[in-house]
């Protein structure tokens, strides 16, 4: 049987611009019985970013300038790339970075 998580991914300040437009996705993820954040991140780049990759991923991981929420937490508490994703999280990214 697989599994399926059900998410929430949001964007905020300027991060939907690279994601259709759009501030709210829900999403379910399948076939891995864990998904962490590096597992989700690698998974928007293949199905939901839809402008400048290098906009969004610096390496293996997001660029310098977007804050990562889980749950209204910042991922920095919870483990970053390794923090495991549960059932109805909530990720926010936020753009940090403003053009001029």
């Amino acid at each position: 049987m697989t599994t399926k998580l059900p998410l929430v991914i949001e964007f905020s300040a300027g991060a939907e611009l690279l994601f259709d437009n759009k501030k709210r996705h829900k999403v379910v993820l399948e076939g891995k019985d864990k998904w962490t954040i590096n597992d989700l991140l690698v998974w928007m780049v293949d199905n939901i970013l839809t402008e400048s990759p290098d906009l969004f991923i610096k390496g293996d991981t997001v660029r310098p300038g977007i804050l990562v929420l889980v749950n209204d937490t910042d991922w920095e508490l919870l483990g970053e790339l390794d923090y495991e994703l549960q059932p109805n999280d909530n990720v926010l990214f936020i753009s940090t970075l403003h053009g001029g």
